[in-house]
């Protein structure tokens, strides 16, 4: 579909069409058009002859989050907390096995966003267990990033909270996903052509223990975000100084980053081996 609405839109080499529909899931043929449209618009009040990946980047970015509003008023203490949030994510999609790879991070005010962060999500038609436990660790690691670094959490996780939440009721529900309530279906969609209504079937005493459970499993998957931004604060603290300056840092901006604190990492590893080595 992006093959079709790219004929007549001169582009250069940096696009990727492939790319650019892994980046659009679930976009219908209307609403790729939009974005083809508006990267046109864009490039074009930039003066430039081409279409170029950025471009259509930003399309996307106006479509799905808004447009931007640097008017917003925030204080610095709020740019810090924004940027410390949106860090605590973009570590974790970088250290967790399961998690989609990040493409973008901003401290920009998009729609009611104060920040975002835009990944590229793998194509599957199932998920296993595990992809739903990273997906739902680096949720919650803006929350994560706010408590290790304030020592205090703000009202922004709201959105995160909800969604993880989300995940865990899924897995306990309607996946037979949990220890405790094993292959029970617990919940059952009614009128799924309508409004797809969600019911349980279960006694008031077990869906108290539902309650328990996703909890139980939030708190745990909230302790695993904490212990692994504790293990690579330094990185993250790289990121959100770098968001603070810059506002908006890219997957490949990200990535420089987070190479060569691995590299200083492993080279103060190398210099105390050498040094105890030495010393015996």
């Amino acid at each position: 579909i992006f093959g079709v609405h790219l004929r007549p839109i001169k582009i250069d080499e940096s696009v990727d069409a492939e790319f650019l529909a892994r980046q659009t899931p679930g976009f219908s043929g209307a609403d790729i058009a939009n974005v083809c449209n508006e990267a046109a618009l864009i490039a074009a009040r930039n003066g430039k002859k081409f279409v170029q990946k950025e471009d259509f980047m930003n399309a996307v970015d106006r479509i799905v989050g808004g447009l931007e509003k640097r008017s917003k008023i925030t204080t610095e203490e709020e740019r810090k907390c924004i940027a410390n949030h949106e860090a605590g994510h973009a570590t974790l999609s970088w250290l967790l096995e399961h998690a989609n790879p990040l493409v973008k991070v901003t401290i920009v005010p998009r729609g009611k966003a104060l920040g975002a962060a835009w990944y590229l999500p793998e194509e599957r038609q199932i998920t296993t267990r595990e992809q739903l436990q990273d997906e739902m660790c680096a949720t919650l690691g803006g929350r994560a990033a706010e408590e290790l670094v304030f020592n205090s959490v703000t009202t922004g996780a709201s959105n995160d909270i909800e969604q993880a939440t989300a995940y865990v009721r899924n897995m306990i529900t309607m996946y037979g996903m949990s220890e405790e309530f094993g292959l029970m279906a617990l919940e059952t969609v009614e009128n799924q052509y309508l409004d797809g209504r969600r019911v349980l079937n279960c006694a008031d005493a077990t869906a108290a223990q539902i309650d328990q459970v996703v909890k139980e499993t939030l708190k745990k998957c909230y302790e695993q975000a904490k212990q692994l931004l504790s293990e690579n604060r330094e990185v993250m603290d790289h990121l959100a100084e770098f968001l603070i300056k810059e506002e908006t840092i890219t997957g490949k901006e990200f990535m420089e980053i987070f190479h060569k604190y691995r590299l200083e990492q492993m080279e103060r590893q190398v210099g105390m081996d050498v040094s105890d080595n030495t010393n015996e």
